[in-house]
């Protein structure tokens, strides 16, 4: 089912952003996925079986330390973009006559059966994609009963520091709206997930010159605004690009001598409870909810 797209993404920029082709993971990510792993701790819950969603781009190293952190379980990578599910059975999916593929315990390129694992792992995902209720409600089908989602994303604060600069100087936004993780704990919720807990933190990360955090934003996506520039810019708005971030009071103020960028990474983990059955005169409960509602016992039943 699609859900409209949020209004400040535009699904072709989505489109183009997933065909980019990526070597590695970018560093941001990778480090918000340590981060994020060790929130781990705090949860009881030994997977037998965990999905990556999109670990290309969410991070390759955090992928290999999920492995570690969890030897015995078997292990899922989704890539949703074709070109990128080629290199993960590449990576990732161990050949016929290796000894990881005969213990069961190989890693599996593809989405694995409706509610057949106990964690889904998603990192830096949620806010570069134009269908994110859908993509929550995949995470929700792809859990068992009792499984917990790790996720994280970006939060409005990012880059407000460049949106002054493009503001300033009157040019287009530099990218689009990024989504409160209070709104983010309702969409969980009206998924179906239950007990939501969301936390944020800034990150400020500062830069040599102008060059280099060009670079480092290129590397961390796209401007996926539909209201965007849509021509292609000239020298000359490059230089006057370069020079405003390397003068704007905005950047230079919190690190002088270096260019300062903010960004709100928010994380967040949510439970998927037993389904409750609906009571009506005609109620349609598919198979997978029924099992699920009496391996828990009757306690999900509606009164009659």
């Amino acid at each position: 089912m699609n859900h409209p797209a949020p209004p400040t993404i535009d699904p072709p920029a989505v489109q183009r952003l997933e065909r980019l082709p990526l070597d590695h993971s970018p560093w941001l990510h990778e480090e918000v996925a340590r981060r994020m792993a060790e929130r781990l701790q705090w949860i009881k819950l030994q997977p037998e079986a965990w999905l990556d969603w999109s670990p290309t781009w969410g991070g390759l190293e955090a992928h290999e330390r999920l492995r570690e952190r969890y030897p015995k379980a078997r292990a899922h990578v989704h890539e949703p973009v074709a070109a990128r599910a080629a290199e993960a059975r590449r990576r990732h999916e161990p050949a016929w006559w290796q000894p990881a593929r005969w213990g069961g315990r190989a890693t599996t390129v593809g989405l694995p059966e409706d509610g057949s694992v106990q964690m889904v792992w998603s990192n830096m995902a949620l806010h570069a994609t134009d269908q994110p209720q859908g993509l929550i409600g995949q995470w929700h089908r792809a859990l068992a009963v009792d499984g917990f989602l790790m996720f994280s994303c970006l939060g409005p604060d990012t880059l407000q520091e460049l949106r002054a600069v493009y503001a300033d100087a009157g040019w287009p936004v530099p990218g689009h709206v990024f989504t409160d993780m209070h709104d983010w704990g309702d969409m969980l919720v009206e998924a179906g997930f239950a007990e939501p807990v969301m936390d944020m933190e800034r990150v400020v990360l500062t830069f040599e010159s102008p060059e280099r955090l060009l670079q480092e934003l290129r590397e961390l996506g796209r401007n996926l605004h539909p209201a965007r520039f849509q021509a292609c810019r000239g020298r000359g708005w490059h230089a006057a690009l370069l020079q405003s971030l390397r003068s704007h009071e905005a950047l230079t103020r919190p690190s002088p001598g270096s260019l300062s960028l903010t960004f709100e990474i928010i994380y967040g983990h949510a439970f998927k409870p037993v389904p409750r059955i609906p009571l009506g005169p005609q109620s349609a409960v598919s198979l997978q909810e029924m099992k699920a509602v009496l391996r828990h016992g009757k306690k999900n039943l509606p009164p009659v």
